[in-house]
């Protein structure tokens, strides 16, 4: 920073921040064991921890921008520490001060287009429904059984705009009345949330609220595992209370209910990615894969590290937006696990977790001997 003063003001928010959370870390290192970091490179949650609780912090490192949120130190602190919620709050600082390195600083494209056009793609706000083109997709109105919130991705980017067509697809074959709200949507606001800017967050909830309030929504679909925690579990905050059901656990409910029948043959041997915000943030495992078990001919085989220990894929915390090096992609590792146990397609359920799984599979030598796909673009393909 420019003067001492702006530093001394910077470590007493550093220590206001922290609070009780980092004084009751006793540096056990279980965070640094369980963190997928360390199977790519050097990193200890322990040390940011330890420097927060003293002011020590260097916000300018890449070090509190690494934490992908993914979960797995949470659930292992025998302290209750609260590391993500602290390292957020450290990205606070750093955002409110505009320190961000250079891996970090598409960050500030991203707010750009989400103050804009309400996507962090920099998209046009009214193409927002553009995937639906040719689908007898309706506008939303009140009244219908369930409004379906594809999100940013998948209402954009090429390959998952695929998803979103697959998903309504299913959801017209077993009758559904759903609708969508289009350009009246906003990002969720999740990811750029956890990147520390909570002003944005706070903005783009309170429209989708509002949208959601005029247009009498009570019940939302969504496709991301970040929408259903966001409306599930922060858009509390702003007292309201949303029934929101992720995909996943819709088309078992649809399946069981027997308004969505599975009669083709999906011959093939098939592994299911856990996503973090899907998994160990809201407990949600048995609906995907009983589900896939429901598919005639499907073979499901278990990888390492899954269910509650899943390897994250790298894009949680807002790092779906942020520079990862060659050979430091958790991704990587993820798609050579479901390689290594003879899995012909490795299924998820999450737009970041498709996104950085194919970047994966196209860049390792052996990648072509496996598909990448979501859950509705199995269930599609068996109705």
């Amino acid at each position: 920073m420019e003067t001492v003063a702006d530093f001394k003001e910077i470590i007493d928010l550093i220590k206001a921040n922290g609070g009780e959370a980092f004084k009751r870390c006793y540096q056990c290192g279980l965070c640094d064991t369980v963190c997928p970091w360390n199977r790519v490179r050097t990193f200890s949650m322990r040390k940011i921890v330890r420097q927060a609780t003293f002011g020590l912090t260097d916000i300018e490192s890449e070090d509190i921008w690494r934490c992908t949120t993914c979960g797995r130190c949470p659930q292992q602190c025998p302290r209750d520490v609260k590391q993500i919620e602290s390292g957020v709050s450290l990205r606070r600082i750093a955002t409110e001060y505009g320190v961000f390195p250079t891996s970090v600083r598409p960050i500030r494209t991203i707010s750009a287009s989400l103050v804009g056009e309400g996507n962090p793609l920099s998209e046009e706000r009214k193409n927002r429904a553009k995937w639906a083109e040719g689908l007898s997709v309706k506008t939303f109105s009140e009244g219908m059984e369930i409004l379906y919130f594809p999100g940013c991705y998948l209402s954009y980017d090429p390959r998952l705009k695929k998803v979103a067509r697959a998903t309504a697809n299913i959801l017209t074959s077993a009758g559904v009345d759903f609708g969508i709200l289009g350009s009246k949507e906003n990002c969720c606001g999740e990811s750029i949330r956890k990147t520390g800017d909570e002003e944005l967050f706070k903005r783009l909830a309170r429209e989708n609220i509002k949208t959601f309030i005029d247009n009498g929504v009570k019940k939302i679909l969504v496709s991301s595992p970040h929408c259903y925690h966001t409306f599930k579990n922060e858009y509390t905050e702003f007292m309201v209370n949303f029934e929101v059901v992720h995909i996943s656990q819709y088309l078992f409910d649809l399946i069981n209910e027997g308004r969505l029948e599975l009669n083709k043959e999906y011959g093939k041997k098939v592994t299911y990615h856990d996503p973090c915000y899907l998994g160990r943030h809201n407990g949600i495992y048995d609906e995907p894969r009983e589900v896939l078990k429901k598919i005639p001919g499907l073979e499901l085989k278990e990888m390492p590290d899954s269910l509650k220990d899943s390897l994250c894929c790298g894009g949680g915390g807002g790092r779906i937006w942020m520079e990862t090096p060659k050979g430091e992609r958790f991704s990587d590792l993820r798609v050579e696990q479901a390689i290594g146990v003879g899995a012909e397609v490795l299924v998820t359920s999450c737009p970041y977790c498709i996104t950085n799984l194919e970047d994966s599979r196209l860049n390792l030598e052996d990648g072509e001997v496996i598909d990448i796909k979501d859950i509705t673009e199995i269930i599609q393909e068996a109705i």
